[in-house]
């Protein structure tokens, strides 16, 4: 079992949304990543935050997004898609989508949204 499995995701938070607003991005936003791939609402993830819930049991609890296979790259020098360890996998999903905020990339991109066919 790795240690960041007993780690509570608010002590983790901090440094996800100082990453993002050194890059010109809001806590919203990285509220909304965190909120699209759980499945959480704002008030949920408050309480998470709260409560010192660990990722063991932030991610035992959260639905994880049905588009969530489709966040590939990589994290730490390791390929998110390839992650054996299923709830380490969603941290680094997790963690790629925060890099993926802090880089620029459009929100529609990170939410993994599929585009509009041409009318």
């Amino acid at each position: 079992m790795s240690r960041i499995f007993t780690v509570p995701v608010a002590s983790v938070y901090p440094h996800y949304v100082a990453k993002a607003e050194k890059k010109g991005r809001t806590k919203d936003e990285v509220d909304q990543v965190i909120c699209w791939i759980t499945a959480f609402d704002g008030p949920t993830l408050e309480g998470h935050l709260a409560d010192g819930t660990t990722f063991e049991d932030f991610f035992a609890q959260a639905h994880l997004n049905s588009n969530a296979a489709l966040i590939t790259g990589v994290v730490c020098g390791v390929r998110v898609e390839s992650v054996d360890d299923p709830l380490m996998q969603k941290i680094r999903y997790l963690d790629k989508l925060v890099d993926e905020l802090a880089r620029g990339k459009a929100m529609e991109k990170i939410l993994r949204v599929a585009p509009d066919p041409p009318a």
